[in-house]
C-alpha cells in the first residue's frame, strides 16, 4: 500500500467514512499514476543532467517555498558550486514524474553527476561528515569548505 493510501485510509477514518466506500477509495489512490512515458523520461534525463549539480525544489533558490529546499540551498551556497534547480510547483506532471523518474518520493531531490542523491535529510548528512566535498570533488567540483575539511 501506498502512503498516499495510508494517509487516506487515516484520513477517512478519523471522518467517519463508511468501511465499503473505503476500499473504492483506496483503489483510486493507488491505481491514479504518474508513469514516465518515454518523453518525459527523455526530458527528465536531460534535466539531470544539465549541470553538474541538480535540484528539483519547491520554489527557486531566491525563494525557497519549503524548509527543506531552502536548506538544500543553503547548504550548496555554503559549498559555493554552482547548480541548476527546477521548480515542482510550477508543473505537476514534472513533480510528480520525478518522484517515479528517480524511485524517490520526496521533494526536494538532488542530482551529482546525473544520479539521485536522495532529498535534503541525505544532503544534511553528507554535508556533516565531509562526505559532500568527497561527492563534489569526484565530479569535478572544488567545495568552497574544501580546507576546513582538514
Amino acid at each position: 500500500m501506498t502512503v498516499m493510501a495510508l494517509r487516506l485510509c487515516t484520513n477517512l477514518a478519523f471522518t467517519g467514512f463508511r468501511r465499503t466506500n473505503l476500499a473504492a477509495a483506496i483503489t483510486t489512490a493507488t491505481t491514479r499514476s504518474y508513469a514516465v512515458d518515454a518523453a518525459l523520461k527523455s526530458k527528465l534525463d536531460s534535466m539531470v543532467n544539465e549541470s553538474k549539480v541538480v535540484v528539483f525544489m519547491k520554489g527557486v533558490p531566491e525563494a525557497p517555498k519549503c524548509g527543506f529546499s531552502n536548506a538544500v540551498v543553503q547548504i550548496l551556497r555554503m559549498h559555493n558550486v554552482p547548480f541548476s534547480s527546477h521548480d515542482v510547483l510550477e508543473d505537476e506532471v514534472l513533480r510528480q514524474g520525478v518522484k517515479e523518474f528517480s524511485n524517490w518520493l520526496t521533494i526536494p531531490q538532488i542530482y551529482i553527476g546525473g544520479e539521485v542523491v536522495g532529498g535534503c535529510d541525505i544532503l544534511l548528512q553528507m554535508h556533516r561528515s565531509a562526505e559532500l566535498i568527497d561527492t563534489l570533488k569526484a565530479v569535478g567540483l572544488d567545495s568552497a569548505l574544501i580546507n576546513e575539511k582538514s
